[in-house]
């Protein structure tokens, strides 16, 4: 597991280990989450499967920060002086 600090947000990055036979390499599925002031914030499940454990966790580290920029862009964008009726 791999940890970062984003933009006041802690990213983990996760591999899991996968075979699905006995004599199949070795594969690595990638899973991020994210979590701010020690709270869970977002996780995402499988991303998809490498062929190594530090891709897997890289995937899920670029997947976090990218809903970061994501979420921080959105409320950027929603404290642009207008006012919101909700």
């Amino acid at each position: 597991m791999q940890q970062a600090t984003y933009k006041g947000y802690v990213l983990w990055g996760h591999a899991i280990e996968q075979q699905e036979e006995v004599l199949a390499p070795e594969r690595y599925a990638a899973s991020g989450t994210i979590t701010r002031e020690r709270k869970f914030v977002e996780a995402l499940g499988i991303l998809g499967t490498f062929d190594t454990e530090e891709e897997a966790q890289d995937a899920g580290l670029a997947w976090a920060r990218a809903w970061v920029k994501r979420t921080e862009k959105h409320r950027l964008s929603d404290c642009s002086g207008q006012m919101r009726l909700d």
